[in-house]
C-alpha cells in the first residue's frame, strides 16, 4: 500500500489531470503529443544519450528489446493460429501487445521507484522501443507491399532518431555544449516526462469503445500484463543482467499498451475497437499488476 502510496498514486494522478483536461476542453490531441514528440522528448534523448555512460549497458538493452519484441511477435502468431485470427485480427492483437508503453507510463514509474541511475535505463528503454514500435508497430499495422517502406519512412521521420545520432556524434568527436546551451537542454528536458504523462490522460480520453471483444481483449491483456514481463524475467536470466538493471527492464515489459498504436490501427485500418479496448483495459488493471510487481521487484 506504501508503494502504491509513493509510486502509481501520484502517476495516476496526472494522468487524471490530463484525462480530466480532454473531457472538460475536448482539446487537439495530435498538436499537444507533436508537440512533445517532436520537441521535448528528442531533448530528453539526446540529453540522455549524451551524458549517459552506455557501456556494455546500452547493448544490453538493445539486444533484450530486440529479444523480448521477437518473443512477443512468435507468442502472438502461435494465438493467431490456435484461435485462427485473420491477418487483420492478427495485425491488431500485435500492436495491443507487442508495444508497451515505456515512456508516458513506464519511464516516470522507474523514476519514482528507483531513482535518476535507474531513470537513463528507461529513458535508453524508451527511446530503442520507439524506433522498434515506429518500425514493426508500422509493418503490422500496414502490411502489405507497401509496408516495409512506410515503416522505414515513419522511423526516418522521428526525431528521436536524429537526436540518438546527434548524441552519437558529440561523443564520438568528444564535442561539449556550452554551459548555457547544457542548462536549456536540462530544462526542456526535464519537461519531457510529466508533459508525456499529461498527454497519456488526454489520449485515453479520446479512446472510443464502441464494440468490445472480452475474448480477445482479455487474451490481449494477458500477454500485455502477465506474459510480457515473464518473458522479460526469462531473457534477463539468460543475459545475467545486474538486478536493478533487470528489475528497471521487467517493470517497464510490464507496462500497457503503448497508446500511440491506436493511431497506427486507426491510420490504417488495422482493427483499432480492439487496439483501443486492449489499451484501456490494460492502462486501468496495470494500476494493480504493476503494484504488485513493484512490490516484489523494489
Amino acid at each position: 500500500m506504501q508503494l502504491f502510496a509513493e509510486i502509481i498514486l501520484p502517476i495516476i494522478v496526472i494522468f487524471l489531470i490530463g484525462y480530466l483536461l480532454q473531457i472538460w476542453r475536448r482539446l487537439d490531441v495530435r498538436s499537444v503529443s507533436a508537440v512533445t514528440i517532436y520537441i521535448f522528448v528528442p531533448v530528453l534523448v539526446f540529453q540522455t544519450f549524451l551524458e549517459a555512460d552506455l557501456g556494455e549497458r546500452f547493448q544490453t538493452i538493445v539486444t533484450f528489446c530486440f529479444l523480448l519484441l521477437a518473443g512477443l511477435l512468435l507468442i502472438n502468431k502461435l494465438i493467431s493460429y490456435l484461435f485462427r485470427f485473420s491477418r487483420d485480427e492478427e495485425s491488431g492483437i500485435v500492436l495491443a501487445t507487442a508495444f508497451m508503453n515505456a515512456g508516458n507510463y513506464g519511464a516516470p514509474i522507474i523514476l519514482f521507484a528507483f531513482g535518476q541511475e535507474a531513470f537513463v535505463i528507461a529513458v535508453i528503454f524508451m527511446s530503442i522501443q520507439t524506433l522498434i514500435m515506429n518500425f514493426f508497430g508500422v509493418y503490422y499495422a500496414s502490411r502489405g507491399s507497401s509496408g516495409i517502406r512506410f515503416a522505414f519512412i515513419s522511423v526516418m521521420k522521428m526525431p528521436a532518431t536524429y537526436a540518438i545520432l546527434l548524441a552519437f556524434t558529440f561523443r564520438g568527436f568528444n564535442w561539449e555544449l556550452g554551459s548555457n546551451v547544457m542548462e536549456m537542454v536540462d530544462f526542456m528536458a526535464a519537461v519531457a516526462i510529466p508533459l508525456m504523462m499529461v498527454v497519456l490522460g488526454m489520449q485515453l480520453a479520446n479512446i472510443s469503445i464502441r464494440e468490445f471483444e472480452i475474448g480477445k481483449v482479455t487474451i490481449g491483456t494477458i500477454v500485455r500484463l502477465v506474459i510480457s514481463p515473464l518473458l522479460a524475467w526469462g531473457i534477463v536470466t539468460m543475459l545475467g543482467v545486474s538486478p536493478e538493471v533487470a528489475s528497471v527492464l521487467i517493470i517497464l515489459s510490464a507496462t500497457p499498451s503503448a497508446a500511440i498504436t491506436t493511431m497506427y490501427a486507426l491510420e490504417f485500418r488495422a482493427r483499432p475497437e480492439l487496439v483501443s479496448s486492449v489499451t484501456l483495459v490494460t492502462t486501468v488493471i496495470s494500476i494493480v499488476t504493476i503494484s504488485i510487481l513493484l512490490s516484489v521487484l523494489v
